[in-house]
């Protein structure tokens, strides 16, 4: 075992084996080799310039000053670079890049153009889709064909899957006048668009969620061949195409919607402030406050995961971010390989529920019910807490338990330096907080989070540059105030600086580089969406079983009579279908699905309506933990270099305290801060103390008996003790919560007279 290592350890750790895919697509961080490669990223530089323009609602056709709108801006602007490439080949200059570049960015010119005021939501949603299929088939064929035919058949499939959202584009009003009339060709596009997104999902993400949704689809068809209580009246084919494939039921449901607007917006946002350096500065001031602790590296892993989760909403994504320094460092100090694995995996998955910015079920949750996505924050800021201090809490027994130290103060970077020296990354995360909690929409929070963060990636050129410390904080301040300004005038303005950045970037040092970092933040945001995106695709046909069925009526009313004799036994059942669901697909679908057949049920039971769907969200992600497909687990294995099953255990056992969070705002939604019938000021802030102290008890005495560990080892009654009051505490019955904490008064009582006892003959 490890008890401290000198500086040149620490800067030689073990390297990480970094993943040959990402565990969510299974496909390589990158767009291939050789022309179609480049081809590739430049399609997705088009389809995230494509996303921003629709989500920032830019009006392309509205005069800015002499009756020059921003469509003649931006066409000239295509003149310029087609004469620039002109003038490099002249100089015999390669211009292959360029001109790929753009031919890709003026046909997402080109969309836009057909509807220069603001695109109609279902063209966005068609469009959002066929550029999903195009960038995931090419990548399928740059990455995994075998022989020219097959990569030339993976290319044909994504390029007719953008064909489909390109015939909605095209025929966007025509479809709107014969809405429910659908011609021979239109059932051939809307069959092609479902087999094709099912072909796509099945080879990105696996079998389970096309399988699911393909049930679902099937049940649609022949559902009236069913026994009662479970048929339908019957639907003819034209009917199910029209109602999956044309309008906002299937396909292009609720959640399409969201992908393409808030989630799109957000993991761009997530890979600007990587770009920017925002992992670097979270790991440093983890590294800075708990690398010397006892456990310290384990410490810093949860920390770092954390603040991570406040950006990115992708626990998987966390892992193989954060994960590729903290599992080895904490294999290097002596934790095993499955605890590390298991701890990276338990802390990243928390992102989702970290708010401000969660994961995106947090959003299409936001959409679905209908209520403020600021509403959905509160109602995750404590059990978000309780979860990384239950994970927090598991790491720092572990290492009592094991006599794991950390690092030496000298070999760690200090907190409040990389603070000072980056402070200003913080920003836009603070007017991203301050925009949702004043009632912005996320949409427009979102836009001016990430205009922001593009302002200070170009700005750094300019700060680089500035040699002395208060001249370069005085022109930080200087340029917020400046893009604050611009901020209450309006998001068109905090874009025009954004330009007028871009272009003094080309004239200086550091400059081109800079805009390079930026222009591939857009193309590997395009290819992180590819898993949520084609997710919300797919499970949209779940969403329009229900709606043409009323199979979620049924299911509803079955739990309904169970919860009438027993609501314990209704939350037991849904969490283990999601537990089951989510075995076999993300947390996205997973969401959708159970929610949308058993939350209206628990919410007709008297749960309040965000606890019912945040307590479907919540086993959502535990499922993400949860052997034998966790995927989260998986994702860790190849960088701790164990078995994926073991970690998966390991994290299940130390996320075991955040199981019982969910049940207990059930039964007292204080705790995720909803109203409480009868309850209002001061008496409701005491009961939301009330149940967090009586919750951080929950969890302090379930990690004990989980590690089996507190101030000293325990004997193996001792944690059957300390779990039996956990559980009082938990329980919402008459005098549970009296016998819970006499018990807990007994536990720890005891517990620390042994642990001092066991104590004084060793000092002496």
């Amino acid at each position: 075992m490890s008890q401290g290592v000198n500086a040149s350890e620490v800067a030689t750790l073990e390297a990480p084996s970094t993943p040959v895919a990402n565990p969510e697509h299974g496909l390589p961080e990158n767009f291939g080799e050789g022309l179609l490669g480049k081809l590739l990223f430049w399609i997705a530089v088009a389809f995230s310039t494509f996303q921003i323009v629709t989500a920032f609602g830019l009006p392309l056709d509205r005069p800015i000053f002499a009756n020059i709108s921003l469509m003649y801006l931006i066409g000239a602007a295509f003149v310029a670079w087609a004469g620039w490439l002109v003038f490099l080949r002249v100089k015999g200059r390669s211009v292959v890049g360029g001109v790929l570049g753009l031919i890709a960015l003026a046909v997402a010119y080109g969309l836009i153009l057909k509807f220069p005021g603001s695109l109609p939501s279902q063209v966005v949603r068609a469009l959002h889709v066929g550029f999903l299929c195009l960038v995931a088939g090419a990548m399928l064929a740059n990455h995994k064909a075998r022989s020219p035919l097959t990569l030339a058949l993976g290319w044909l499939i994504g390029l007719v899957g953008f064909a489909i959202g390109m015939y909605h584009w095209g025929l966007y009003e025509e479809l709107l006048i014969r809405s429910g009339e659908l011609t021979q060709l239109d059932m051939i596009v809307g069959i092609a668009a479902i087999a094709i997104l099912f072909y796509l999902v099945w080879r990105v993400m696996g079998p389970a969620l096309p399988i699911v949704a393909g049930i679902f689809l099937a049940y649609c068809l022949f559902g009236n061949y069913l026994p009662a209580p479970f048929d339908h009246r019957g639907y003819s084919l034209e009917q199910v195409i029209e109602h999956m494939s044309f309008g906002t039921e299937g396909l292009y449901a609720t959640p399409t919607l969201v992908s393409a607007t808030y989630i799109f917006l957000f993991i761009l946002f997530g890979a600007f402030l990587e770009r920017a350096g925002m992992i670097q500065l979270f790991t440093d001031v983890a590294m800075g406050l708990f690398g010397s602790a006892k456990g310290g590296p384990a410490k810093v892993a949860v920390f770092s995961s954390a603040l991570m989760g406040t950006i990115s909403g992708s626990g998987v994504a966390n892992v193989v971010s954060t994960g590729q320094f903290t599992i080895p460092l904490m294999k290097r100090f002596g934790y095993r390989s499955e605890f590390a694995g298991g701890v990276e995996a338990t802390a990243s998955m928390g992102g989702q529920i970290m708010p401000p910015v969660m994961g995106a079920v947090a959003f299409i949750m936001a959409e679905t019910i209908d209520v403020p996505y600021v509403e959905i924050v509160k109602a995750a800021i404590i059990p978000a807490i309780l979860y990384y201090a239950s994970a927090f809490l598991a790491v720092h027994l572990e290492a009592g338990k094991s006599g794991l130290v950390g690092l030496s103060k000298a070999e760690l970077p200090s907190a409040m330096r990389a603070l000072k020296e980056k402070w200003h990354l913080i920003l836009p995360l603070a007017v991203l907080v301050y925009l949702l909690f004043s009632g912005y929409t996320p949409l427009f929070a979102g836009s001016i989070g990430l205009a922001l963060t593009v302002v200070l990636i170009l700005a750094g050129s300019f700060a680089f540059g500035i040699l002395n410390q208060t001249v370069r904080i005085l022109f930080w301040v200087g340029l917020g105030l400046v893009a604050g300004a611009f901020l209450w005038v309006g998001v068109t303005l905090v874009l025009a600086l954004v330009a007028i950045l871009v272009l003094l970037s080309l004239f200086v040092r550091g400059g081109p580089e800079t805009l390079e970092a930026c222009r591939d933040a857009l193309a590997d945001g395009a290819r992180q969406a590819l898993p949520v995106g084609l997710a919300c695709a797919v499970v949209g046909i779940v969403i329009g079983t229900m709606t043409l069925t009323g199979i979620g009526t049924i299911f509803g009313n079955w739990v309904v009579s169970i919860g009438r004799d027993s609501l314990i036994a209704s939350l037991v059942l849904t969490m283990i279908v999601s537990l089951i669901l989510g075995m076999g697909i993300p947390t996205i679908p997973n969401y959708i699905i159970t929610s949308s057949l058993a939350a209206p049920a628990l919410l007709t039971l008297g749960v309040p309506l965000i606890v019912s769907h945040m307590f479907v969200f919540y086993f959502g992600i535990m499922a993400d933990l949860t052997p034998p497909v966790a995927l989260a687990a998986f994702a860790a294995a190849p960088i701790a270099k164990a078995s994926g099953f073991k970690i998966g255990f390991a994290a299940l056992r130390i996320a075991l305290p955040g199981f019982v969070i969910p049940y207990m705002a059930v039964y007292d939604p204080a705790l995720m801060m909803q109203p409480v019938p009868g309850v209002s000021g001061a008496a409701y802030w005491a009961s939301v103390a009330y149940i967090v102290v009586k919750a951080g008890l929950a969890v302090v005495l379930w990690g004990a008996a989980s590690v089996g560990y507190l101030s000293t080892r325990m004997p193996w009654w001792e944690r059957i003790a300390a779990a039996v009051a956990a559980a009082f505490l938990v329980l919402a019955l008459p005098i549970t919560d009296e016998i819970g904490f006499a018990l807990t008064v007994l536990v720890l009582g005891f517990h620390f007279w042994r642990s001092r006892r066991a104590a004084e003959p060793a000092v002496s």
